[in-house]
């Protein structure tokens, strides 16, 4: 039996409803983690869970950068990476995506169904929160965080091309290079982001179980330390320097008023600075289970649903109150962000949204001929242990 057969039968189901998956497929690996079949690794939900806290913290600071320098810095160092390791950890367990009926399904579902309705959602939203009532829905341009659900959606369609490409990982950076030389790589499906993005993709696929044991030693963990704090003594200098859209990595560089040939350099400067800070995120990150590891099979939930609450804090007033912006504030600010994604994230959340974030839509679909014939050869089991 292969190694992806093994990873896939050891995906427990979400609240206990048959066949449910979160959308990032983030599961264990039953060989070399120490966990029992039928169970999830605690590590990658639990690298799941504080990857999206981060997220909800880096869209929580993004109203205090103004008057905030070390805000500023914090928010450069978390979107280096926080974006590249949920990308990395979702193309890691995409590798046994085979373009089945069975994937496409649940691709559909859970990707393409819920990107639809939240499109709609953020549109209608943002059309009271912005004061633009003529907003149009388009479902080609997507809006604040759908582009992760479009982005992964493809990268997912394309993971059977990466399986059988001799050097999957150059070629994907070499796309994401060229990318940042075409502006006019428009709006529709955030497509310059899916570039631009891509070699986290595929450097997911690429990857092992053993290399995750590499980045969890005690050594890296050490090392991590000074790193990470060399990361913000960097990102503080950088802060008045340059700008941090380059980690948004949504623009050419023309588009970001730099001189073509940077696009490109930066692109690999970016990559090798995320895959560290990367690499240092998980080496902290706990193996063993903790209270929030049942939160990470619920991530997807916290990251769409957060950002109604995003949006709605800076239409409500919330960052008016002058004591938001000193240092008390900004930390009051970090733990409500922390607090609420955490609570998106609880079951009794997913349990009431799921019949958008993953519906069965048994109606929609053929019934699988694999499906069929598990089903006459179990009614044929039952039958013949009752004759």
């Amino acid at each position: 039996m292969s190694e992806d057969t093994l990873r896939m039968r050891a995906v427990a189901p979400a609240d206990g409803g048959p066949g449910r998956k979160d959308a990032s497929e983030a599961a264990a690996p039953a060989q070399g983690s120490g966990q029992r079949s039928g169970q999830r690794d605690a590590f990658f939900d639990n690298a799941k869970y504080l990857a999206i806290v981060l997220v909800a913290m880096g869209h929580s600071w993004e109203p205090l950068r103004d008057g905030s320098r070390a805000a500023s810095a914090l928010y450069m160092v978390v979107y280096a990476f926080h974006m590249p390791a949920f990308i990395i950890i979702s193309g890691y367990f995409s590798r046994s995506f085979d373009a089945g009926p069975g994937r496409i399904r649940r691709l559909i579902t859970g990707l393409a169904v819920p990107y639809v309705v939240f499109e709609t959602a953020y549109t209608l939203f943002t059309r009271w929160t912005d004061q633009e009532p003529d907003r149009p829905i388009s479902l080609l341009d997507p809006l604040y965080l759908t582009w992760f659900l479009a982005a992964l959606f493809i990268w997912r369609l394309t993971t059977p091309v990466w399986r059988h490409v001799r050097w999957p990982l150059p070629v994907a950076l070499v796309i994401a290079m060229l990318a940042t030389l075409s502006p006019s790589v428009g709006n529709d499906l955030d497509l310059q982001r899916t570039l631009q993005f891509l070699p986290y993709f595929v450097l997911g696929l690429c990857l092992k179980p053993e290399h995750f044991r590499l980045v969890r030693r005690r050594k890296v963990r050490i090392l991590a330390v000074p790193v990470f704090a060399a990361a913000v003594a960097v990102a503080y200098w950088a802060v008045p320097r340059m700008t941090g859209a380059w980690f948004y990595h949504r623009d050419s560089a023309e588009e970001l008023a730099a001189p073509s040939w940077s696009g490109p350099v930066m692109s690999l400067v970016i990559f090798g600075c995320s895959l560290v800070l990367v690499a240092c995120f998980l080496s902290w990150v706990p193996g063993r289970r903790a209270w929030f590891t049942v939160l990470g099979a619920g991530t997807l939930y916290g990251y769409l649903l957060h950002g109604f609450v995003a949006q709605g804090s800076k239409f409500w007033g919330w960052y008016e109150p002058a004591w938001i912006h000193r240092p008390l504030g900004e930390l009051v600010v970090t733990a409500v962000a922390a607090v609420v994604v955490t609570a998106l994230c609880t079951p009794p959340v997913r349990r009431l949204f799921r019949w958008v974030m993953e519906p069965e839509m048994a109606w929609a679909f053929r019934r699988d001929a694999r499906d069929q014939a598990r089903e006459r050869s179990a009614v044929r089991e039952r039958t013949a242990v009752r004759e």
